[in-house]
């Protein structure tokens, strides 16, 4: 049998590591596909089939208020934070003051597009409104349609500093964490696996598989604790 299975981004790196163990030890495909959590919640709000969903806590409970999902397992929490091309200077993000100082300094800043539906860049534009910096800093952005986007400009040099998850950093190369948001500003996101109504064993025993404790170290690798 072949699983479909729609995932967001932020936990796409333990996700992609794991998957394929499920898929030797019971000899079940599963097809995956990765984008941001408001794209996918509307394809599956929207009737798109899906035998699981790995999306954000309050995508899962909106999913499942309506119906659309039966059953969900945690998964692990996402930290929104700031990466720099691997190699270059490390800047101080220590404080609020600090971070708003390197969004200042930076020549250029890649964030996820709040437009596509990604809960970093959402989350990112209003706290570019909270600090008053929206109108300093959105000149010199650089928006990618996913947080996985956002680390690839990162990397290849075409934003100083990104800022999304810093699960969607870790397993791309060339990047190099900072750390996350201060404490003040910080952004924490839970995710879970879903499961539709009548949802069969073999969905059911993939979420499992991931929610389970020897895929926890996995998640924690990417930085999903």
């Amino acid at each position: 049998m072949k699983l479909k299975v729609l995932s967001a981004g932020a936990v796409e790196g333990p996700v992609s590591v794991l998957t394929p163990d499920f898929m030797r030890a019971t000899g079940h495909e599963v097809e995956l596909e990765f984008n941001t959590v408001g794209a996918l919640k509307d394809r599956f709000a929207g009737g798109e089939a899906a035998d699981a969903v790995l999306l954000s806590v309050p995508a899962i409970e909106e999913l499942t208020k309506s119906g659309k999902l039966a059953g969900s397992v945690a998964l692990g929490r996402a930290t929104c934070g700031v990466a720099v091309r691997d190699g270059m200077l490390m800047p101080d993000i220590s404080t609020v003051d600090a971070f708003k100082r390197a969004l200042v300094n930076a020549r250029s800043v890649g964030a996820n597009d709040p437009a596509h539906g990604g809960s970093s860049g959402i989350y990112f534009a209003q706290l570019l409104d909270r600090l008053g910096m929206t109108d300093a800093v959105k000149p010199k952005l650089v928006l990618g349609k996913t947080g996985r986007e956002v680390a690839f400009l990162v990397a290849a040099g075409r934003a100083e500093l990104g800022i999304t998850f810093t699960s969607e950093f870790i397993p791309v190369e060339g990047t190099r964490v900072v750390g996350p948001l201060p404490k003040e500003i910080e952004y924490v996101n839970g995710y879970a696996g879903g499961l539709p109504p009548g949802g069969g064993d073999i969905a059911q025993s993939y979420l499992q598989f991931l929610a389970g404790p020897s895929s926890k170290a996995v998640f924690k690798r990417f930085g999903l604790e």
